[in-house]
């Protein structure tokens, strides 16, 4: 039987993979490390990851600038880049510390217990 924090992260890092955010780089590290859970590998595969997920995974400090850019409204359009710029503003404030994108919100709670894989 998996343990209940190693079977969360489990999820967590399926969350990432799936998350329509992730790109597919994060993607195949998600699924190398899932693939190695429970062999001799999984260590090298976890460490991967975790460096992977720092690289990748934003705060909530550096997207907000971003979505209120210019470069922000021409990648994301005008009226979305407002609107994630208004709705990671409050996350903020409710303490949110990362991106409020799916695969961020899975990977910063992968990171915030690294510790566990």
């Amino acid at each position: 039987m998996i343990p209940l924090v190693k079977e969360e992260v489990l999820n967590k890092v399926k969350e990432v993979m799936d998350a329509s955010s992730c790109y597919e780089g994060l993607k195949t590290i998600c699924g190398d490390y899932l693939k190695a859970v429970g062999t001799e590998k999984e260590k090298a595969a976890a460490d991967v990851l975790k460096k992977e997920l720092k690289a990748d995974v934003n705060s909530i400090d550096e997207v907000i600038p971003f979505f209120e850019s210019e470069a922000g409204e021409k990648v994301l359009g005008k009226d979305t880049a407002a609107h994630l710029a208004a709705t990671a503003k409050e996350a903020k404030e409710k303490g949110v510390k990362y991106c409020i994108c799916p695969a961020c919100t899975a990977g910063g709670w992968l990171l915030d217990h690294e510790s566990e894989f």
